[in-house]
């Protein structure tokens, strides 16, 4: 390539010439692919190369070469490898979807075959039982026929220990 030379323009001006958009123009400014200066008005400046043929370059602003190609190249192979792996994977896994569905058809159709599970005998009701009948229950103590004083009356450690008195 020969000497280049170039020039400054606005961001619409460098998209028209480079033939990309206007915010192609701005990312590569953001990404420092671009030489870029901030004008005193406001406005973004871009320098935009003139090769010795007359033609914009793009060269300083991270346009295609070899290198690139080379790696763009070994990227898109790369994610195409991994597109081939997820659609295998995708695929094996819709075939254990189909087995499942399958298995769960099948089992669907017994359901009606398997016998209907046994009830349990009815347990009968439970007799009340009263305080004489169990003298050594865990339950409230037996109320004494005559009332006995507070004074008089002892408390159990355990019935006060578990806030039952």
């Amino acid at each position: 390539m020969g000497r280049t030379t170039g020039r400054w323009m606005d961001l619409k001006e460098a998209a028209e010439t480079l033939g990309v958009t206007s915010e192609a123009v701005r990312k590569r400014v953001r990404r420092g692919t671009i030489r870029s200066e901030k004008h005193e008005d406001g406005r973004v400046l871009v320098w935009v190369d003139i090769g010795s043929d007359g033609g914009y370059d793009e060269g300083s602003d991270g346009g295609y070469d070899e290198r690139v190609g080379r790696g763009y190249a070994e990227l898109l192979e790369e994610v195409r490898d991994r597109v081939r792996y997820l659609e295998k994977q995708l695929d094996e896994e819709r075939e254990a979807n189909r087995e499942n569905r399958r298995i769960i058809a099948g089992l669907v159709q017994r359901v009606p075959e398997l016998e209907p599970a046994r009830e349990a005998p009815p347990e009968p009701p439970e007799s009340p039982e009263t305080a004489s009948e169990e003298p050594y229950s865990t339950h409230a103590p037996p109320t004494p026929e005559t009332p006995v004083p507070d004074t008089q009356h002892k408390r159990s450690w355990w019935r006060a220990f578990f806030g039952l008195e």
